[in-house]
């Protein structure tokens, strides 16, 4: 809970920073930024209390775990399909950089948002469909332990979702190698401009690193349930653990990659920072001056 609520402060100081800056909100770099750090929150909110809940109460209704499922998948599934997009627009801009402002546009950003909202909405509504299908009404009445597989019983959402994540997860993988190589070569080639190029390769590299942790996440569940089966007596310390490298430390790193990395956001982040502790010391002495000079006038004769 500490941890979420460390990351929690930080990701909405960065939101608003984000918002009070006009640079930042006509900027698609920023845009595809703020979207990673605001679906990093939700889904790390939502995570949490899922591993609060199976602590505390064990079971809950079937349709309240439902809606947490449901919305926790979505989210988890669009981190990598965001990070390609932050890839490729690295990569138009070291590559392309006279036809980034025709390539790169905000409206062009925003259609790419809403195309990885449907795409990552998809499964788990047909997760629902189908479990609506197969499943009585009075199944969503009932309690249940709150996980995936308990929650979407039937065989053929495993196998979809299988197919599902392999297919979009190859072609982030491809995405991310494709323009990281790219912007290698252009390093390689490149007579000035060098520092810009190997900060967007290291950009891209520290994606590769962020989606291989995401990653996990389709990995974890039999991988815990293996050894969970194996050392019964650890069941909560593996959790734990698991909990922590796949949920916790990935959302480590949006703030690290743009927050601390990005010399123009990190300027006005600090600043957003220092003025909210130092807002109330400035307005007091100018009072006290206003004030004192009124006194003075009305004991003038």
């Amino acid at each position: 809970m500490l941890v979420w609520l460390a990351l929690s402060i930080i990701n909405i100081s960065m939101v608003h920073t984000f918002l009070k800056h006009s640079l930042f909100y006509e900027n698609p770099r920023y845009i595809m930024f703020i979207c990673m750090v605001i679906n990093d929150a939700l889904q790390l909110t939502l995570v949490t209390a899922l591993y609060v809940v199976s602590y505390i109460f064990r079971k809950i209704l079937a349709s309240a775990c439902c809606v947490l499922i449901m919305t926790a998948v979505l989210t988890t599934r669009s981190t990598p399909l965001i990070l390609a997009g932050m890839a490729v627009e690295r990569y138009i801009s070291i590559c392309f950089p006279l036809h980034y402002n025709q390539i790169c546009t905000v409206p062009r950003t925003l259609l790419l948002i809403g195309i990885i909202l449907i795409l990552t909405a998809t499964p788990p509504i047909t997760d629902l469909l189908i479990t609506v299908v197969k499943e009585p009404l009075s199944f969503f009445h009932t309690t249940i332990f709150c996980d995936h597989s308990l929650l979407f019983r039937d065989r053929s959402i495993y196998y979809k979702n299988c197919v599902f994540d392999g297919t979009y997860l190859s072609f982030v993988a491809l995405t991310l190698l494709y323009t990281y190589c790219k912007i290698m070569l252009t390093a390689r080639a490149a007579s000035a401009g060098l520092a810009s190029v190997r900060r967007a390769r290291n950009t891209v590299l520290l994606h590769g690193v962020q989606l291989l942790l995401c990653m996990l996440a389709f990995v974890v569940p039999s991988l815990q349930a293996a050894l969970i089966s194996l050392f019964p007596g650890l069941s909560l310390e593996i959790r734990y653990i698991f909990f922590l490298l796949v949920y916790i430390i990935p959302r480590f790193m949006s703030p690290v990659i743009y927050g601390f990395r990005d010399e123009q956001f990190r300027k006005y982040w600090i600043r957003y920072l220092f003025n909210q502790g130092h807002c109330t010391v400035r307005v007091r002495p100018v009072l006290l001056k206003v004030n004192l000079q009124v006194k003075q006038q009305n004991q003038t004769p």
